[in-house]
């Protein structure tokens, strides 16, 4: 029985386990007629071999939810799905320092940059409402960014 164990688990000392809780199991087991006591016990241990891998697996399950949520809780402190106040506030002055930069863009780089950025149009359309080529319009956003950029390191 022990070497059944061994093959099924690879482990001789959980083996040795499984078979001490085989032996607990059916002395304790209802007494009643065994047809065939060999075949019984093979399935008994079959049986355990199965939950110990069944364990094994919802505590991996387990075991991962814990640490993914220890992460989160690391990363931010805690886990809250409200903003706290600060960061709230910080928000609001990112956003706000954002489009103070945008309304100070130059005129043609304005225009590109909230067509396509803010409203989502394509470059082509943008070159078609503002009459200038694709590559205009490419040269716009690229001057936007660099000033938006220079203006957001602050």
């Amino acid at each position: 029985m022990l070497r059944f164990l061994v093959a099924r688990t690879g482990n001789p000392v959980e083996a040795e386990d499984l078979l001490q809780e085989l032996w607990l199991r059916t002395r304790e087991a209802p007494p009643g007629p065994i047809a065939n006591g060999r075949a019984y016990l093979y399935r008994a241990a079959q049986n355990l071999v199965l939950d110990r891998i069944r364990e094994a697996r919802r505590r991996e399950a387990r075991d991962k939810d814990w640490s993914d949520s220890q992460a989160e809780t690391i990363a931010g402190d805690r886990v809250d799905p409200q903003p706290r106040a600060l960061d709230a506030m910080i928000a609001r002055e990112d956003n706000a320092a954002l489009h103070a930069a945008i309304a100070r863009l130059p005129e043609g780089a304005g225009r590109a940059f909230r067509l396509h950025k803010l409203e989502g149009l394509p470059h082509a359309e943008v070159a078609a409402r503002l009459g200038i080529s694709r590559s205009g319009v490419e040269k716009h956003i690229a001057v936007a960014m660099a000033h938006l950029r220079r203006a957001l390191e602050n």
